[in-house]
């Protein structure tokens, strides 16, 4: 496989233009945006920078097709088809997918192949199944009253999705739209917009109508501010950072009321009880858990909460997996953590390491940039000591630092886990039944993983509490979010 990677890592990338329509058409002012590789800083391509106009003529598009029935009338099993062919086609280009994104986005192409194409494919398939089993509802009534609940698609969906893993993200959220029978605007990150172009073009090729999947790409203080103030947009799923999150929901309020639903940022607490069932294994799942694609994953488990009895020796451990972690170039199999994916990222990650020491964090590992001389952008693997106060313990840095908190008891480390605005993800590692059920039970989050750490699939939903947002992608309940609820009342 390896030959075949440095194959296509070798293709040129064309400049990038915007799919709307089932057409691709420059932005209407011609303005075009570089793509900077982060494997070395070099320019891979350029994307069109759309503006509001690019905008309204998508969502113009999206209205246009979702009037006109070609989707949104379909049968069930025309969708479910279509749906299927877009998962086997992703399967059939799964490496040309994946390469093609390490390029963009610099993740390791271990975890791309499974969680971009793998998972992106995994998704389409799951609603592709799922959407003819999904039934209206007859209301208990009197017997001269018949109450029907119909479930009908809400019309244009609006996604804005990350740089960190674009295609899974992507396709949570464009699957269950397109399960449901609505017409989709898919806004990409600007640091992260190639393969859901290819996306685009995988949809067309499967059979999806023109309109029903339009694609922008742009700057999110325009595109994605003309996104989130369109009035015929009707429902808008966003996954990125809380601030972005605020502002479309003002952008709502200041334009049609559109639903909003928001997975936002998380500062995820990783508990290891000195009763683990096995501490070896708890310490390489944690390290996994925190320096996967170099800390750029929203359930990051950033916090690692260990009870106090086994802190040192089990922070070692940690430490020392992560100083022998491979990091380097993302498009060999045997790296272990790739590029940050810009050198604003880098910058920021380098930047919390430095006010770490500065409020007198204990730096275990790692701390520094590294392979400069590539010209790309990497960060050692870094192990801090921290108190629950520092700034470390707090916010989210969506980078490879692990910030490492002894506690005392049980509810010492709830007490910890729970002191923070988000709510996002979570584990427990305890060989006690009883206590891993209190904790589940305890820990405010959407996620609680128990003597593991980031394991999932499509049949169970993901979302946060608090400050980490609203609403769920995966599972059926992300259907939810995508249909309207009618009342037929009946008088018989």
């Amino acid at each position: 496989m390896q030959e075949k990677i440095d194959q296509l890592r070798l293709n040129s990338v064309p400049a990038q233009e915007l799919f709307v329509a089932g057409n691709w058409r420059e932005a209407r002012s011609g303005a075009t945006m570089d793509v900077i590789s982060p494997i070395d800083g070099s320019r891979l391509t350029t994307i069109a920078d759309a503006d509001n106009h690019d905008v309204d003529a998508a969502v113009g598009a999206a209205r246009a097709a979702f009037e006109k029935g070609v989707w949104s009338k379909a049968a069930p099993a025309e969708r479910k088809k279509v749906l299927g062919r877009i998962a086997d086609l992703i399967e059939k280009h799964a490496l040309e997918l994946a390469v093609l994104g390490v390029r963009d986005n610099g993740t390791e192409i271990s975890m791309a192949l499974k969680a971009e194409p793998g998972s992106a494919a995994g998704t389409f398939r799951y609603y592709a199944e799922a959407l003819d089993k999904v039934y209206g509802e007859v209301a208990p009534t009197a017997g001269n009253v018949l109450g029907l609940i119909h479930r009908e698609p809400v019309g244009v969906v609006a996604a804005i999705v990350p740089w960190n893993f674009p295609m899974m993200i992507g396709a949570w959220k464009v699957a269950p739209a397109l399960a449901a029978g609505n017409s989709v605007v898919l806004k990409p990150a600007e640091g992260a917009s190639l393969t859901l172009l290819r996306l685009a073009e995988i949809c067309a090729e499967a059979g999806l109508p023109e309109g029903v999947l339009n694609v922008v790409t742009g700057r999110g203080a325009v595109t994605g501010e003309a996104i989130g103030l369109h009035p015929d947009i009707d429902v808008l799923a966003f996954t990125g950072s809380g601030n972005v999150g605020r502002r479309l929901l003002e952008y709502s309020a200041r334009s049609n009321l559109k639903r909003v639903y928001l997975e936002l940022g998380g500062k995820s607490p990783n508990i290891v009880f000195a009763d683990a069932p096995d501490l070896d294994q708890a310490a390489k799942v944690s390290a996994f858990g925190i320096f996967r694609n170099s800390g750029q994953v929203c359930v990051a488990g950033s916090r690692l909460l260990v009870e106090r009895s086994i802190c040192e020796a089990f922070s070692e451990k940690v430490a020392a997996i992560a100083a022998e972690m491979k990091v380097g170039d993302p498009l060999l199999l045997t790296t272990q953590a790739g590029a940050i994916s810009s050198d604003v990222q880098l910058r920021k990650n380098l930047s919390f390491a430095e006010q770490a020491l500065g409020e007198g964090a204990r730096l275990r590992t790692g701390g520094k940039r590294i392979l400069e001389e590539t010209g790309g952008f990497y960060m050692e693997p870094t192990v801090f000591d921290v108190s629950p106060e520092m700034t470390l313990a707090r916010e989210e840095v969506f980078g490879p630092i692990l910030s490492i908190i002894p506690f005392d008891d049980e509810a010492d480390s709830l007490r910890i886990a729970n002191a923070t605005e988000y709510g996002l993800a979570s584990a427990v590692w305890t060989s006690n039944l009883s206590r891993a059920h209190r904790m589940v039970c305890g820990i405010r989050a959407g996620v609680v993983h128990v003597n593991t750490y980031g394991g999932a699939d499509n049949t169970v939903p993901l979302g946060g509490v608090k400050q980490s947002g609203n609403g769920y992608d995966k599972s059926l309940h992300a259907l939810d979010k995508y249909v309207d609820l009618k009342t037929a009342w009946i008088q018989l």
